[in-house]
């Protein structure tokens, strides 16, 4: 059922910012960024369980924390730079889109450095 609330909100915003886009185009900006944050919001709580269930298969399976942390700041940035990125090119912003997307690509791999460290450790074990 929530996929038609959000599929309600998103094609009222979108007509709404078309009519918008000719008579006040500065307002058809701020109502996408408003609808595509409501939208975001509305999810919010299903990300949440995501988490949750991702954490208690970690548990159970005797994966280090810190690893799970890791993975889940990593795939909080993907999206979080994707929707960021998207609104910036709905503003015919591509220059900073690119940017965006750019330091989001800078931040996983400053996050994934501890991990590429402790499977290369973990090999280097193994090798006699």
């Amino acid at each position: 059922m929530d996929i038609l609330q959000i599929s309600g909100i998103a094609i009222s915003g979108a007509v709404l910012a078309v009519v918008l886009k000719y008579q006040k185009p500065p307002l058809a900006m701020l109502l996408s960024i408003f609808v595509g944050m409501t939208i975001f919001l509305l999810i919010l709580s299903k990300i949440g369980a995501i988490i949750d269930v991702l954490r208690q298969l970690a548990n159970q399976a005797n994966i280090n924390s810190v690893y799970m942390a890791t993975l889940l700041k990593i795939i909080g940035i993907a999206y979080i730079a994707d929707f960021i990125a998207q609104i910036c090119r709905d503003a015919d912003q591509g220059a900073i889109a690119l940017k965006v997307e750019l330091a989001a690509k800078v931040m996983v791999l400053v996050l994934a450095v501890p991990i590429i460290v402790a499977v290369l450790q973990a090999l280097l074990r193994l090798i006699p």
